[in-house]
């Protein structure tokens, strides 16, 4: 390892406790324990943009001359934004070093990161995709970054809150369709009632006008031999 290599561990270790002591929002980073010079990160998706709900997984990959040169950036998981494991053209990236400023730190890269993925200006490497599309990709990102061993293996806590989102959507679609069985269901002992009651029903309304018509002749009965005394 040179000395350039050495400076750039060195650096990246003091930002990594820099990071840890003051998180970036909406955004977590981890660099890969055999290799300090490739980093992953996951975006989760800011409310009130087309990305809320979704997980977004990436990588940073630093040169040995970090921090005088800037690192590629990557991004893995479909989001409708940025094209998957392309090198993305953006001012804190590699594709751009005369726009680079070596104080720039891994916080920054984040936080850069983050705020030209909820833009909307084109870069090579963007795709211009609807919102519609970007929040079924949000939906769909929380599965498929289940599915990348790295993603596993160094953000086991956001794998937990994935899983518990993803029980709490299935619980929710089970109580959706609930309703709508039970509804079914009571359709049929409704229609089954009222086939086993229409007989009763028809032989109670044959009683009634029998009863009705008897007490009516009845009543003439009674009239007629009124008028026939007097």
């Amino acid at each position: 390892m040179n000395r350039k290599t050495n400076s750039a561990t060195s650096i990246l270790k003091q930002d990594y406790l820099r990071l840890k002591k003051d998180p970036v929002p909406y955004v977590v980073a981890e660099p890969v324990p055999s290799n300090i010079l490739e980093w992953h990160y996951v975006v989760k998706g800011p409310e009130k943009t087309p990305y809320e709900g979704g997980f977004y997984h990436g990588k940073l990959i630093f040169p040995g001359e970090f921090p005088f040169q800037p690192p590629s950036i990557y991004m893995s998981t479909p989001n409708g934004r940025f094209k998957v494991n392309t090198r993305l053209c953006l001012s804190i990236s590699d594709f751009h070093p005369d726009t680079w400023n070596p104080a720039w730190s891994v916080s920054t890269i984040l936080i850069g990161l983050l705020s030209f993925m909820i833009e909307k200006s084109p870069t090579l490497g963007s795709i211009n995709t609807s919102d519609y599309k970007k929040k079924q990709l949000a939906a769909q990102s929380l599965e498929y970054n289940l599915r990348d061993k790295m993603f596993c293996e160094l953000f086991p806590e956001t794998v937990e809150v994935i899983k518990a989102e993803l029980e709490r959507r299935k619980e929710l679609e089970k109580q959706t369709r609930h309703p709508s069985m039970t509804s079914e269901v009571s359709s049929l002992i409704r229609d089954q009632l009222q086939r086993e009651q229409s007989p009763l029903h028809r032989v109670l309304t044959n009683v009634f006008a029998i009863v009705g018509f008897v007490a009516f002749a009845y009543a003439v009965k009674y009239v007629l031999r009124s008028i026939a005394i007097e």
